[in-house]
């Protein structure tokens, strides 16, 4: 990871970039879960590339050669899913369980056409961080007295073919508009005395990553709200000192005026005084 420039702000790309090099190191084996928990709720919560840059510094990217995770700003691609569109034969390409259960979930390649069986047992596909070996996808389902579960990421597409004999298949998720790109997923196949559900959900590190973006919004409203209230006191408080001030001025113009009028009146009683004496002088002059 570059060191350049540590204290530009990083962006969500640049956040992702780096969530992507911890994810594939969980599923090589590199980091365990509770690693790999401590640096994706750091890397969601970095706010400059200095801060991103020790997470991935001990992890190879794409196999052992490691060279550095990217943090320049460059040029749009063309959106994650092509690149989870990697083509090939597949990680697996059935599962089994009689009154048992099977799992494929974290970083497996989805093929062409996934079949699975499930009798007095269940199953899981979770295909949120899966890549996909083509852009259409087949998963066939026969669940007997059993049932299993497909866990999709938001914007791939749903396409239900199944059909159901005192069983189910869940139709929810079909018909919502996938994104530009994204993968389509058939899922076909049968169910006697059982049934198929379909979800949608997000990863980990996407509730993670909503769950900080959640708290920042939080954080930035406390402030906003704290910076509205100290400019509120500032300017109460700067009006009830206007306030103040102006009583005082009016306060200061009485005393003057009554001062002003004291004044009169005194300088009025001295003329009346020196009226009289000057009358008194002339009648004792008389």
């Amino acid at each position: 990871m570059t060191d350049d420039a540590p204290e530009l702000r990083a962006s969500d790309a640049d956040r992702e970039r780096v969530a992507e090099v911890l994810r594939d190191a969980v599923a090589e084996g590199r980091l365990d879960m509770e690693e790999f928990e401590e640096r994706l709720e750091s890397t969601y919560k970095a706010r400059t590339y200095g801060e991103l840059a020790p997470i991935t510094r001990d992890l190879p990217v794409a196999g052992v050669t490691p060279p550095p995770v990217s943090l320049t700003k460059e040029p749009a691609g063309d959106g994650s899913w092509a690149r989870r569109i990697v083509g090939g034969e597949g990680s697996s390409t059935w599962a089994v369980a009689v009154m048992s259960g099977f799992q494929r979930k974290g970083r497996w390649t989805v093929p062409k056409r996934f079949n699975c069986f499930a009798f007095w047992g269940g199953g899981e596909l979770d295909l949120r961080e899966a890549n996909f070996a083509d852009r259409e996808v087949e998963i066939n389902c026969v669940a007997i007295m059993g049932g299993m579960n497909i866990v999709v990421p938001p914007g791939v597409e749903v396409v239900v073919r199944g059909i159901g004999i005192m069983g189910g298949f869940d139709h929810r998720e079909a018909g919502v508009q996938g994104d530009p790109g994204a993968p389509r997923v058939i899922v076909s196949g049968f169910a006697f005395w059982g049934g198929v559900g379909i979800e949608r959900k997000v990863t980990r590190a996407e509730r993670l990553r909503l769950k900080e973006e959640r708290r920042q919004e939080k954080l930035d409203r406390k402030a906003a709200l704290k910076d509205l209230h100290s400019s509120f006191r500032d300017e109460v408080e700067g009006a009830h000192r206007k306030m103040l001030d102006g009583h005082r001025d009016l306060l200061r113009e009485r005393h003057e005026e009554r001062r002003e009028l004291q004044r009169e009146r005194r300088e009025e009683l001295r003329e009346r005084r020196d009226a009289r004496r000057e009358e008194r002088d002339r009648r004792h002059e008389d």
